[in-house]
């Protein structure tokens, strides 16, 4: 198994500008994975126990979204994390993720990455601002993602009349 770093954590995107200090504290409760594609690696409302840095690859978040199914919200790849509901309790995930193609990541176990940033409020601050950052931009393509879906429904629906 490959070892996770403090070096490689501060090579993907997301870790960008981080403090050395802070890589070193989250680089033991990580590890190297790879899913093959169509995957699903959570579901909506399950425990979100752990979070993915994407190193290569590509995700599909979906929502099921009642009388239309799973319906698709974002795709992720290669520089983005995968999961922030780990970091909200009652930590449930608030979509579902399938991988859309084979994806290699950083795999972080929640309890250990929760635990570190309790013991250390630098961390704790910094990597919040981060998740703050994904979870605003996630919102905003879900809403616009979901009104399109009721503006194609709306619109179906005036066709059949």
């Amino acid at each position: 198994m490959i070892e996770v770093t403090a070096s490689s954590l501060a090579a993907h995107p997301f870790m960008r500008g981080m403090a050395a200090g802070h890589l070193a504290a989250l680089a033991p409760a990580a590890r190297a994975v790879s899913f093959p594609a169509t995957y699903r690696i959570f579901d909506d409302g399950g425990n979100a126990t752990r979070f993915w840095l994407i190193q290569s690859g590509h995700v599909t978040l979906d929502l099921d979204a009642p009388g239309n199914g799973r319906v698709v919200i974002e795709s992720i790849g290669m520089g983005e994390i995968l999961g922030w509901s780990w970091l909200i309790p009652p930590c449930q995930w608030a979509f579902g993720a399938v991988t859309a193609s084979p994806v290699q990541a950083f795999e972080f176990d929640a309890a250990a990455v929760r635990a570190s940033c309790a013991s250390d409020p630098a961390l704790g601050y910094d990597l919040t601002q981060r998740m703050l950052r994904v979870l605003a931009r996630r919102l905003r393509t879900t809403r616009i993602r979901l009104a399109r879906l009721h503006t194609d429904s709306a619109s179906a629906a005036g066709s059949r009349r």
